[in-house]
């Protein structure tokens, strides 16, 4: 395959406010490129016509789709509709408009949740629609997954060089604290560090502790994405992700180590554990020359000092 020379390009990164996409902000800025980025008030992606008329005038060379509607579990079933509607609309608007408007290469963000619930483990990408959907997330699921089969159809229609990307679940800078919509990392995070500060004795975990769950911190995603708009170029998604699992009682440990609180973990059995495991095969991206270079624990140290800093600390001056 010819390499994808992103030097003298004019490069979109939807979804540059959050986490992947502000990683992918700052990767892109090591590459020869002019990073194009537009704020949601300026451009709603669930508006067809608007996206089409904008990207047509930003004459866009590649595309990075890291734009979505996300949270956790308890998001995910309060406001199904939402996670639907949003996230379809948004992939099939810059998907379309990328098509229309001459884009040379796309690459979409998708997400692990795309796979059965009792999917074999590791996950291997030919796992994708053999088996239901987790309940927890399906809808987010759903959206993502008519994403990368438009990728898939595009390809085969139009010969569009748009390409897909499946992440494990994130961490890192720019990750959205909020105690009940955000993701497990995040929310131990903001859990642990509280009990820290105010000298709490015990931190609850919602389920039981026991899910494996992998991890992939935030800059090695971006550093993924970059790698594979660059060298590859097929029909197939890649997994991205590390390949190895821990539970979450053993995240919420590395956690409080980092943080330095030593208390005690209890647990909340009425909610949910969602999938008992969830682990990538990651063997296709390695095989291409790809591997996460961060260690796990040294990530998650960079994204509690930026909670320290940038959350926390803002939070308690403002108050």
């Amino acid at each position: 395959m010819k390499r994808f020379d992103l030097a003298g390009k004019r490069v979109w990164v939807a979804g540059h406010k959050g986490m992947a996409g502000s990683a992918l902000v700052r990767r892109l800025a090591r590459e020869d490129c002019e990073i194009v980025t537009v704020a949601h008030e300026h451009l709603d992606l669930r508006q067809q016509a608007d996206v089409h008329a904008w990207m047509t005038a930003q004459r866009i060379d590649a595309v990075f789709m890291a734009a979505a509607r996300v949270g956790g579990i308890l998001a995910n079933s309060k406001r199904p509709a939402e996670f639907l509607y949003d996230n379809l609309m948004m992939a099939s608007n810059v998907i379309e408009a990328s098509r229309l408007s001459g884009v040379k290469k796309l690459l979409f963000l998708g997400s692990s949740c795309i796979y059965p619930r009792l999917a074999p483990q590791p996950m291997r990408e030919e796992m994708l629609l053999t088996g239901a959907l987790e309940p927890t997330n399906e809808w987010y699921a759903i959206a993502k997954i008519a994403g990368i089969k438009m990728c898939e159809a595009y390809r085969r229609q139009y010969e569009c060089d748009f390409v897909s990307v499946m992440p494990t679940n994130l961490f890192g800078l720019g990750d959205r604290y909020d105690a009940q919509d955000g993701h497990v990392v995040a929310a131990l995070i903001m859990k642990i560090h509280a009990a820290k500060v105010a000298n709490r004795p015990t931190v609850e975990i919602w389920g039981s502790g026991t899910p494996r769950r992998e991890f992939l911190y935030s800059e090695d995603l971006a550093d993924a994405c970059v790698f594979v708009m660059q060298n590859y170029s097929g029909e197939l998604f890649l997994n991205v992700g590390t390949g190895h699992d821990i539970t979450i009682l053993e995240l919420a440990e590395t956690i409080a180590r980092i943080a330095g609180w030593q208390g005690t973990f209890v647990f909340d059995p009425s909610k949910p554990d969602g999938m008992p495991r969830k682990v990538m095969d990651v063997s296709r991206l390695t095989a291409l020359g790809w591997t996460a270079p961060t260690e796990f624990e040294a990530g998650m140290r960079e994204a509690y000092r930026w909670y320290v800093e940038k959350i926390a600390r803002e939070g308690a001056d403002g108050a």
